[in-house]
């Protein structure tokens, strides 16, 4: 069986991260997106397809339509990996997107198989769009095993720093991380700051009334890394995560973590207390008081450990896609 796996592997995005892990780990010959520009990647799309078994999108984009529907005509069988929900999102942040909507839509329509990043998100969708439950299934996000070879040791790490992702994102609710540091400044730590990566949002000029935080703005991959070996918290507050790389990667750093229950990264631990998780993420108070416990009594080994590094890896999922989309093909 050839696959043909189209999608954004370059941009450095979450999305754009599963993509490269999956090329690297897929069978020998499968083929992948190497153009650029749009009318080069449309004769690839054309191309590829003709060659493959079976076509694969991953992430969203307008190019899909234009492959699915391609694949369609061609009778190849083709699956969506879903990573997030535009639609859903775009509402939470503020930004909706009626185009953006109907694109996302009518890839679902044209896909044989949507593929969810987590157990949970793929749940989450066939509530969310009961007109496709059955296309649904899922193959959870997996683990870079590379990143735990240089973790940082406690002793060496920034006591003062707390670290979030997401920017300005109103879905990150990195402004209730604000507040609940402002209060662990008044009665905890007088010089406890706030380091926030991502792009600018609608909760941007919020965070920024904030004098203890320090806005770095989108960063490498290799910058956030080190961002992950100097932080004493890293903190993902997410109301809808559908999985979230960033706490499994600060984890594999060494970098202790507190998470809301709306991560569906934390679906990979299965020794959860509740001090490793945020039940209430507008709860100032929760976040504080969980943000100290984790500092004085550190849970990056716990999780760490409890974490399976070869049922979770890149080649495992790998793996179980591919089972996946060899069913896909002997039902066709």
């Amino acid at each position: 069986m050839r696959i043909f796996l189209a999608g954004d592997h370059v941009t450095g995005t979450g999305p754009a991260n599963v993509t490269q892990y999956y090329i690297k780990n897929l069978p020998k010959g499968t083929l992948y997106q190497k153009r650029r520009s749009k009318p080069a990647r449309a004769v690839e799309i054309l191309i590829d397809t003709v060659r493959a078994d079976v076509v694969v999108y991953s992430g969203y984009s307008k190019q899909n339509i234009l492959g699915l529907k391609l694949a369609k005509t061609l009778k190849k069988p083709s699956a969506y990996i879903m990573h997030g929900c535009v639609e859903y999102e775009n509402s939470i942040n503020l930004e909706p997107d009626e185009e953006m909507n109907k694109v996302e839509r009518r890839t679902l329509e044209l896909a044989d198989l949507v593929i969810a990043v987590s157990r949970t998100f793929c749940e989450w969708l066939k509530e969310y769009y009961p007109e496709h439950a059955g296309k649904f299934d899922y193959v959870t996000n997996g683990i870079d095993t590379d990143l735990m070879h240089n973790a940082v040791k406690r002793s060496e790490r920034r006591r003062h720093m707390i670290l979030s992702v997401g920017g300005g994102m109103p879905r990150k609710k990195i402004r209730y991380i604000c507040e609940a540091v402002y209060k662990l400044r008044a009665g905890y730590d007088p010089d406890m700051f706030l380091c926030v990566i991502g792009a600018k949002g609608a909760d941007s000029d919020k965070i920024a009334e904030y004098d203890f935080v320090d806005d770095r703005g989108i960063v490498s991959f290799e910058e956030g890394l080190r961002l992950f070996d100097e932080a004493a918290v890293f903190v993902q507050n997410s109301c809808f995560e559908t999985f979230g790389l960033a706490p499994i990667e600060a984890l594999m750093r060494g970098c202790p973590i507190l998470c809301s229950k709306h991560v569906g990264a934390l679906e990979l631990i299965k020794d959860l207390h509740d001090e490793d998780v945020i039940n209430d993420h507008e709860d100032a108070g929760e976040i504080a008081s969980k943000i100290r416990n984790v500092i004085e009594d550190s849970n990056a080994a716990r999780l760490s450990s409890d974490l399976e590094w070869e049922s979770n890896s890149w080649k495992s999922r790998s793996k179980a896609l591919t089972s996946k989309l060899s069913k896909l093909v002997l039902q066709k």
